[in-house]
């Protein structure tokens, strides 16, 4: 029996499949490389630093993705700037963010906070805007978020969002963005 168009030419149901099934998985896998080489690997441990990640999250977003990434939306509350009387995030956070290289850093704020007022003050940020409400349908919340996004030429599965509650946890999935990181492992214990 020959295969048709499009058949991946993998292991027949025919008698002897489990044999021919650890053939072809096999031939597979020595075909595939299970290294990255050196220098990529260099290469991505250099871009995980510019980000201020580690290596194993960067590395994941990229395995998931395929993108580099090239701009961390935090929210408000990740930033630790929770008050109006206070709109300065804290040094820790500010340092952390001036690192960063060659990726747009962005913040997403929560009412009653003013995003003009937070990005005033806070001028290591390239960019901040209206959170979603809380009270936003998903569909409100995923437009919000890719106005967001698009308003800084980005697509979704280039920007990381570092949050600290649940509803931010949900504008990664919303967004389609590279991934989530919860603040204190962007920023480090106690931050």
């Amino acid at each position: 029996m020959t295969a048709g168009i499009g058949h991946n030419q993998g292991p027949s149901m025919e008698p002897g499949h489990t044999w021919r099934t650890f053939q072809w998985q096999k031939a597979r896998e020595a075909a595939m490389p299970n290294t990255i080489p050196l220098m990529v690997v260099k290469m991505r441990v250099k871009r995980a630093r510019e980000l201020g990640l580690d290596y194993k999250a960067y590395a994941a977003i990229r395995q998931a993705t395929g993108r580099d990434i090239l701009a961390l939306l935090f929210s408000n509350n990740a930033l630790r700037v929770v008050r109006a009387d206070a709109p300065q995030m804290p040094v820790r956070q500010a340092e952390v963010l001036n690192a960063v290289q060659g990726a747009q850093k962005l913040a997403l704020v929560h009412r009653p906070l003013d995003p003009a007022v937070i990005g005033a003050a806070n001028p290591v940020l390239d960019f901040a805007g209206a959170a979603p409400t809380f009270t936003d349908s998903w569909s409100d919340m995923r437009d919000h978020l890719a106005g967001a996004v698009q308003g800084r030429k980005l697509v979704g599965d280039q920007v990381l969002i570092i949050g600290d509650t649940a509803m931010e946890r949900d504008w990664s999935a919303a967004s389609r963005a590279a991934g989530y990181l919860e603040a204190g492992r962007y920023f480090g214990a106690g931050a």
